[in-house]
């Protein structure tokens, strides 16, 4: 844990929005190099990033103040202190999505091409913002029971679990990231039809996600099902039966010869 990365001056850096910052620098040469390589207008393309990031980021944050909604209306500025951590991913996608098919209709993008493009890029920046994550002490696991784990001491760690090992959920789902990522892009070069990047990404995220929540020990994100289902596991759950059943779709017109738009 490293909330505070170097203080320039007056100052200060924190970790967590360094690692943001450099994610998105990550994302966006990722995306620039596939769209260049596949002949799309990339300057649309970087465009759409560009503000598909900021709404995702947007997004997550809202999800995260949500969560917190008691805690923040006590401390209304808290809500724009996002370098000090505070994201949940999930309000990422959910606020991101509709932006993107908006903006690729409006600019006759071709959308499945376009999402494709896009997704390796949004899992090596979410890679790099679960390093953020573990750096300003949110996302945590429950007690290991072990002398293996990490121990936090951050404000945003119940003080019953300050001290003793966690299990380092951040870290797990880094790792898992970073694995999907060149995954994904495996899927991209050898893909057989449009869209099998970004229905890939729907239907092996929320099975990420699901399995680290067993995991995690921020009770605060709350459980639809208490200690059963979380809310980002019940999420998850939504998100992959729908890109499941588009996949089943799009396979379909793939076979009809209609899956290439």
């Amino acid at each position: 844990m490293h909330p505070l990365l170097i203080n320039l001056g007056p100052l200060p850096i924190h970790t967590y929005g360094f690692l943001i910052a450099v994610g998105f620098l990550v994302a966006v040469y990722v995306i620039r190099t596939l769209a260049t390589k596949t002949g799309q207008d990339v300057e649309r393309v970087l465009d759409l990033t560009f503000w598909g990031l900021l709404v995702g980021f947007l997004g997550s944050r809202i999800l995260f103040v949500l969560t917190r909604l008691e805690s923040f209306m006590q401390d209304p500025v808290g809500i724009f202190r996002v370098w000090e951590g505070g994201l949940v991913f999930l309000g990422g996608p959910i606020a991101v999505v509709p932006f993107i098919a908006w903006y690729v209709k409006k600019h006759k993008l071709p959308i499945w091409q376009t999402m494709d493009t896009l997704i390796p890029g949004l899992v090596i920046a979410h890679m790099f913002g679960r390093f953020g994550c573990l750096a300003a002490g949110c996302c945590y696991g429950k007690p290991t029971g072990t002398s293996f784990g990490l121990r936090f001491y951050s404000d945003m760690v119940d003080k019953s679990l300050q001290g003793i090992p966690l299990h380092p959920t951040q870290l797990y789902e880094a790792s898992a990231l970073f694995v999907l990522f060149w995954g994904l892009l495996y899927v991209y070069k050898k893909r057989f039809f449009e869209g099998q990047v970004v229905l890939t990404y729907f239907m092996t995220y929320p099975i990420i996600r699901s399995i680290i929540e067993t995991f995690r020990g921020d009770l605060i994100r709350g459980f639809v099902i208490d200690d059963v289902l979380s809310t980002s596991q019940f999420l998850s759950l939504i998100i992959f039966v729908i890109a499941s059943t588009v996949l089943v779709f799009r396979l379909k017109g793939r076979k009809n010869g209609g899956a290439s738009a």
